[in-house]
């Protein structure tokens, strides 16, 4: 060590550190979501896995105020799995929906929520057409629709249920 150049202390250079890869992941995430839907959501229709009918217009009346969080996600899909316990906890307390892309047919989609445990209202999107409206480039998929159906947040990948829950609280506002 050279006694007349002062070192900085570590935890600066780790700051610094930080906040690069910070700045990195934020702009892979901007650019991995470059063309996903933004505006009004696109609205769809379809059958439940329980056998009601689902409209996401008549979804969004039932609750009026609320944001309503959008889950995409396929069983074959790993980080899915990982997501699957915050995605339950929010299923408690918030208006959710999740749909399950090329995951098979509404019959399989029930046997591998069943076998997991998973009861969350979820619609089986067989073909995809669903996340394709959305322009989802790959699962797990989130989108924020706000009280007033405009998309507020779109986040692909692993999210973690705090993150999640603040995205909602801040389109809820």
């Amino acid at each position: 060590m050279n006694p007349g150049v002062k070192n900085s202390p570590r935890w600066r250079r780790w700051l610094f550190e930080i906040a690069i890869f910070l700045a990195l992941f934020a702009a892979f995430q901007a650019w991995q979501l470059r063309d996903t839907a933004r505006g009004q959501a696109p609205e769809f229709n379809g059958i439940l896995l329980d056998g009601t009918t689902f409209s996401l217009r008549e979804y969004r009346a039932a609750h009026p105020g609320q944001p309503l969080l959008l889950y995409f996600w396929a069983d074959w899909c790993p980080v899915c799995k990982t997501t699957a316990g915050s995605v339950s906890s929010i299923a408690a307390d918030r208006p959710l929906l999740t749909i399950a892309t090329q995951s098979g047919d509404a019959a399989a989609v029930q046997r591998f929520m069943q076998e997991k445990g998973y009861r969350w209202p979820t619609l089986a999107d067989q073909g995809g057409e669903i996340m394709q409206d959305y322009r989802l480039p790959g699962t797990p998929g989130f989108v924020v629709i706000a009280p007033d159906g405009e998309i507020r947040f779109v986040a692909v990948g692993y999210t973690s249920e705090l993150g999640l829950r603040l995205r909602l609280w801040w389109a809820g506002r």
